[in-house]
This record gives structure tokens, C-alpha cells and sequence, in this order.
């Protein structure tokens, strides 16, 4: 029934819109195959050496014998770890954010430790945050949370800060609360900055569990990975290698 109150370059135009997103979708599809396909092709043909940058059948195949090789288990490891420094970091990062935006006092204080904090190479950070801590999952999430909640705080406060002025210039006028404008205005406004954050944030936490990992731990994809580069024929002059979890691989 409401088709038919729609004018016809309206329905001309929204047809545009959805032949636009199809092409840009497929586009992107057919970008990744062709990649794949060139990728595998390259390295059939040996111009690129599989041993160091694999191929994507090599991929699939470790991918369908998960079980098999505890690749599952370090997958879900990470995936564990990932996740828990992705919802403190987003669930902190908010809440500083909305304390900073009521109170702009605090928000100027705060402003020039979030950019220094902000440009701090976390990485760095690991040891320490390992004897603050303890070497273990809690480092790693750590890690992971330090990383992320900076950024976090400063793309979100930023979005609030550049709500419509109008809006709420309009809202005060009727006598609204902060509160009210927070939750009735600045929210509302600021849902594709929320959605923008989460999608920074996931990568940003996967980064900081890596970082974590490859500093302490007993499980997880940076295992899975020196488990690999034990048997990477960096030094063949030497006749054996051991392999321990802390060290990678020592020579003897």
C-alpha cells in the first residue's frame, strides 16, 4: 500500500541508492577473490614461497583440522581475551567520557594526560604492567584494556563535545538538566560515533592481546605462532632447537 504514495523518481532515486550499495558490495567481494584466487595462483607457480606467506588452501586446510592441531584452543583463547578487554575498554572508556563532558573543569584538566597517554607506545608498558598484575590472563587483558580505553575516552568525548549547539541551546532554554540533555540529546546524536568506536576498538584490543601474549602467556595465538617459528630455518648451522613458551626457540 505505501508503494503507492511513493512518486515515481522518488522510486527512481532509492532504486539508484540500492544498485549503488549492490555494485560497491559486490566490488568489494570480487576484490577479495581475485586477491585470494591471485594470491593461491602465485604461489602454485612459486613466485611467492608458500613456507612464508602460505597460500589460502594451507589456510583452509589448518582451518578444517582445528581440532587436530589445538588451534581451536588457542583460537578461543585469544577470542576470550579479545572480548574481555573489548567491553571494559568501551564500557570504561564511555563512562570517563560522560563524566568528562558534565563536568568541563574536569575535562580540562584531564585533556592534556588523555593526549600524552594517548601517544605512550603501551606496548612498552608490558613489563610493567606484568609486575603490577601478574604474568597471566589479567596482563594480557590489561594490555589489551590500555590500549584501547585512551582512545576510547577521546573519540567519544570528542563526539559529545560536537553535539548540535543548537539542540542544546534549545534544551536549556526549556529548563533541561544535564542529564537530560545527555540522555534525551547527546546520546541519541552520537550512536554512529558509539558504532565507529566499537568497530576501532575491536582491532585496537586484538593488538593489545597479541602484544600481551608475546610477553606472557601459556595459550593463545602468539603460541600457535612461535610454535611455527620453531621450525623456521633461520639458523640451520646449528644442530638442535628447544623450544620453551617464555623464550621461543633456543639454540644450542
Amino acid at each position: 500500500m505505501g508503494d503507492k504514495f511513493i512518486s515515481l523518481d522518488r522510486k527512481k532515486y532509492l532504486r539508484k541508492i540500492r544498485i549503488n550499495k549492490i555494485a560497491i558490495f559486490m566490488t568489494q567481494i570480487g576484490i577479495l577473490i581475485g586477491f585470494i584466487v591471485l594470491w593461491e595462483v602465485l604461489a602454485n607457480l612459486k613466485i611467492i614461497d608458500s613456507f612464508i606467506t602460505s597460500q589460502p588452501s594451507r589456510i583452509l586446510n589448518t582451518f578444517m583440522n582445528l581440532s587436530s592441531n589445538d588451534l581451536l584452543h588457542h583460537l578461543g583463547v585469544t577470542f576470550y581475551e579479545t572480548i574481555i578487554g573489548f567491553l571494559a575498554g568501551t564500557f570504561l572508556g564511555i563512562c570517563v567520557a560522560i563524566i568528562l563532558w558534565l563536568s568541563k573543569f574536569l575535562s580540562k584538566v584531564a585533556e592534556p594526560f588523555l593526549v600524552v597517554l594517548n601517544s605512550l607506545p603501551k606496548v612498552a608498558l608490558g613489563p610493567v604492567i606484568i609486575i603490577w598484575v601478574g604474568a597471566g590472563t589479567q596482563s594480557i587483558i590489561v594490555m589489551a584494556l590500555a590500549i584501547s580505553l585512551v582512545v576510547t575516552i577521546l573519540e567519544i568525548l570528542n563526539g559529545f563535545v560536537h553535539t548540535d549547539k543548537d539542540k542544546i541551546k534549545m534544551a536549556r532554554t526549556f529548563k533541561a538538566t544535564k542529564l537530560q540533555i545527555l540522555r534525551k540529546i547527546v546520546i541519541p546524536a552520537n550512536i554512529p560515533t558509539f558504532i565507529n568506536s566499537l568497530k576501532i576498538n575491536i582491532g585496537l584490543s586484538l593488538v593489545g592481546v597479541i602484544s600481551g601474549e608475546f610477553l606472557v602467556s601459556k595459550a593463545g595465538l602468539r603460541i600457535s605462532n612461535c610454535i611455527w617459528w620453531s621450525g623456521f630455518p633461520i639458523r640451520p648451522c646449528y644442530d638442535k632447537c628447544y623450544f620453551t613458551w617464555n623464550n621461543g626457540c633456543s639454540y644450542v
